[in-house]
Parts: C-alpha cells; structure tokens; sequence
C-alpha cells in the first residue's frame, strides 16, 4: 500500500525566492505530525506548497503514490487534502450553513455529524460568516474542511488569537479526529507543546530546512530540547 504522501528533496519558493530546501518525509494513513519552527522558517509555505500554491523548483509530492506536481489546487482538494489556512477566509455574503453545504463531498462528514461535534454553529447556522466570532470563525474553518471529507488536514496555527476556552474546545475536536477518528494531521502551531500533545510525530524546520524529526513524545519530554530547537512555548 503506498503511503498516503511523499514529499522528497523538495525545494519551493515564491517565483526565483527560495524558502523550502531539500524537505523530505513521508506519512501513512492515521500519521500525525507537528510542523515546529521559529517563525519566518517556512512552516506555512511548506503547507501552501502542498496545496500547489508555490512553485517546486526540484523534488516530488507524491500522494497515495502519484506525482500531483503538476495537479491544481482544487483538485488537489478533491483528491483528499483539506487545507485550514491561518486566514480562515469567511465570505460575507454566506451564512454558515452555506458555507458547508458549498463545499460538500460525499461521505463520513455531513450537517448532522458537524453539528454533533460543533453545536455552536449550529446555534449559529443561519448567521453570515462574518457575523461570527474568531473562535467560531475557526470552528467553521475547520468544518468547512471536514465537509470535503479529507484524507488529510493541514491547519495552519489554529489557535491563534483565541481565548481559551476556545483553544480547549479546538483541542478536544482535533484530539478526537486523531484519536477516535484516525484522521491524519498535520499542524502548524506556534504553541508547540499544544501541537506536540496532539500528534505522533514532529519535525522542526529552520531557514527552510529540516533539522529535526522525532516522535512527538521524547520532543515533548526534553523541554531544553524543545526550547533551543523552537524558542518558543
């Protein structure tokens, strides 16, 4: 069975600018991972290039086994990869339960199961996207993903910004997808002992470049470690 995707020696940037050097690792079905750096280190280009939006210079993105190099964003979706992004883009002119239906593909995820894991937006369905708050806001981001029944999430930093109450509740959703559900996850976070608690693995990136990749566990474990790698909590 090939693994669900690949990225090998890849090297991206925006136009000759390059900001990801040699980046190589794979993951299965069921992976987590917890993209760590400093910021500015390429952690939301890495995300945004699997999404197709830079340009690859050298390397290959396979996913389940084929090359998507040349495959374009949407489709890229279509196929499984479900991109949170930090601005969470809400339109104006749709209500929330428009902005799940819009999107929706067939299978596991539907209205009924969303509102079972958020049933603040269901409280809030029939409100416009930017009548909501930043922590329903990235409620409905994450749902809006889930609609498109992913094989895989990418969320870039979402907690950022929110309260903690908030940041709890997103925890315990994205938790439950790991866990319960086997979603495979990558996140980007500037908290890093947050992302850490929620995946199985970590890699580091600094000046574009892998510099560490371990279980998340042991990173979570050498806090000394942990601080010289990412200067950050």
């Amino acid at each position: 069975m090939p693994e669900l995707l690949t990225l090998d020696k890849v090297t991206a940037g925006y136009g000759e600018s390059i900001v990801l050097e040699d980046v190589s690792f794979a993951m299965q079905e069921g992976d987590s991972l917890a993209l760590l750096g400093r910021n500015g280190v390429g952690k939301t280009s890495l995300l945004v290039t699997l999404m197709g939006l830079t340009r690859l210079h050298r390397g290959t993105i396979s996913w389940c086994g084929s090359d998507i190099a040349r495959v374009p964003t949407y489709k890229r979706a279509h196929a499984g990869l479900g991109w949170i992004p930090q601005e969470r883009f809400m339109f104006p002119s749709l209500t929330v339960e428009e902005h799940l239906t819009v999107v929706a593909r067939p299978g596991e995820w539907n209205l009924q199961k969303i509102y079972e894991v958020f049933p603040r937006l269901q409280e809030r369905r029939n409100n416009m996207g930017n009548q909501l708050s930043g922590g329903e806001q990235q409620m409905l981001a994450i749902a809006r993903a889930l609609m498109v029944n992913p094989r895989i999430l990418l969320l870039d930093e979402p907690m950022e910004g929110l309260a903690p109450i908030i940041v709890q509740e997103l925890l315990r959703v994205i938790r439950a997808l790991v866990t319960d559900k086997g979603m495979s996850v990558i996140v980007v976070e500037q908290h890093a002992r947050l992302a850490l608690s929620l995946t199985q693995r970590a890699i580091v990136l600094d000046r574009g470049r892998i510099v560490h990749d371990s279980d998340s566990a042991s990173l979570l474990a050498d806090g000394d470690k942990l601080d010289r790698l990412v200067a950050v909590a």
